[in-house]
């Protein structure tokens, strides 16, 4: 991770891109169930080899979306528009937590059901709880720290998530993990991001990397303060200077440093 945005964005601040959003999320669920499904092994436990090898290397995404369940069409639609006006990929990360009750159903059916093979135990589901929210908790993890850039969608549904951290409650513990990892992952500078790109990008980014100089605190105020009326700012300058995906991101964290 390079840098991160607190975004706040209104209902109808970017248009309709859902569709576009949607069939993104579903290209990148296909290859999380795959994923978590190859933790188990044939008899449905699960696999600690695998666990240790490298978490969706299929998915490659500059921009990690963190967001309250009730947010889900939001992030959608904020996936669409990123992709649509600057060819930039997303990963929402209910796209691994969604998919959290499937991977649960399946062991606790081996494991877990009582002798009448209609109820389930209580401790074996604390069980099996605890193993599963934690492989999703490392996923999460890993996801951070392969993208550049994470967008916290700011809303009513979610910002109670980041009072937790002075000693309040939150109804979501992903967004709370997220908020969390976001400030204790490792930064990386642009040019680790971007090893397999050419020349003048990784001069660019170095010289970013260089001009930058946060100092970061427990709470959300390590996230750079994102709004609507930035995003269209955003757009028009890459517009101005015909930019996508990279030089676009480039643009962003100059205009937001």
């Amino acid at each position: 991770m390079f840098t991160g945005y607190n975004l706040v964005l209104p209902n109808t601040g970017l248009g309709s891109y859902l569709q576009i959003g949607e069939e993104s999320y579903n290209r990148g669920g296909m290859v999380v169930k795959k994923v978590l499904s190859s933790f188990l092994d044939e008899d449905g436990g699960i696999n600690a080899k695998k666990l240790q090898k490298s978490w969706f290397p299929e998915i490659k995404a500059s921009i990690f979306i963190s967001h309250a369940h009730q947010d889900k069409p939001k992030a959608l639609n904020l996936a669409g528009w990123l992709w649509s006006e600057f060819r930039i990929t997303s990963f929402i990360d209910s796209c691994v937590w969604g998919h959290a009750d499937d991977l649960l159903k399946r062991i606790d059916n081996k494991y877990c059901l009582n002798d009448d093979k209609k109820t389930y135990s209580y401790e074996s589901r604390n069980k099996s709880t605890s193993h599963v929210h934690m492989i999703l908790s490392i996923a999460l993890a890993m996801m951070l720290d392969k993208t550049e850039c994470l967008f916290f969608l700011n809303t009513p549904a979610s910002i109670a998530a980041s009072d937790v951290i002075y000693g309040n409650t939150t109804p979501s513990p992903w967004i709370y993990a997220e908020i969390a990892l976001s400030y204790l992952i490792r930064r990386k500078p642009l040019r680790d991001h971007r090893a397999q790109e050419n020349q003048e990008l990784l001069k660019y980014a170095t010289a970013l990397d260089e001009a930058l100089n946060v100092n970061y605190k427990l709470n959300l105020s390590h996230l750079t303060d994102l709004s609507s009326s930035d995003l269209k700012s955003w757009n028009t300058q890459c517009t101005e200077a015909n930019a996508t995906e990279i030089k676009a991101l480039d643009i962003l964290y100059k205009f937001k440093p």
